[in-house]
């Protein structure tokens, strides 16, 4: 990574933790239909440093962030940060598939609302799935890795419940980070940066 990436990585680890519901309440807003869950806007800056800089800068911060939940805002379970790292990657996968299969070589405004779309999708696909399995396993433990539920309550009501969750999560994360990733790289003809 050189100095201009490390920078870049810096300035989206720290609007990242910024926008941290627990450092900046203001940022959070409960799920109306689940009040445990929190939509917020932390998960943005992750997806842009991914796509703009590299996914090694998108990992490095998730593990950032992580670490700042469990101190700052771990939620109802001290595990919620670590199920949250689980999520972020698994929706980051599915954005990496697309960028890796998808060529970017010509600019044109069609193609890249198709990579946009493409990576969206995916990445709702794999976020949904890793953490249907995720929450099927853990909800139905202990606590601090779940809340001890029975097979059927988590199946009739958490794991819909928690699908529509993650998957409007990535529905505005993915798009507003490739807005975000684009909109820099264009502003500051970043040539090398995210290639």
């Amino acid at each position: 990574m050189n100095t201009k990436e490390l920078a870049i990585t810096i300035v989206f680890a720290a609007l990242t933790v910024a926008l941290n519901p627990g450092v900046l309440p203001a940022t959070g807003v409960p799920a109306p239909y689940a009040p445990f869950l929190i939509y917020g806007l932390w998960e943005i800056p992750i997806v842009a440093a991914f796509i703009l800089i590299s996914p090694t800068s998108g990992i490095m911060i998730s593990l950032l962030n992580a670490g700042v939940l469990f101190v700052f805002f771990p939620g109802p379970l001290p595990t919620g940060p670590f199920y949250n790292l689980i999520a972020i990657f698994s929706m980051l996968l599915g954005v990496y598939i697309v960028r890796r299969y998808v060529t970017r070589e010509s600019t044109n405004q069609q193609k890249v609302l198709k990579i946009v779309a493409a990576s969206t999708i995916f990445g709702i696909i794999l976020r949904v799935a890793v953490m249907a399995a995720v929450n099927y396993v853990t909800l139905q433990q202990p606590y601090p890795i779940g809340f001890e539920l029975e097979e059927m309550a988590v199946l009739v009501t958490y794991l819909p419940t928690t699908a529509l969750f993650n998957g409007t999560v990535a529905l505005y994360t993915v798009p507003m980070g490739e807005f975000i990733a684009n909109v820099i790289k264009s502003r500051l003809k970043l040539k090398n940066i995210g290639t």
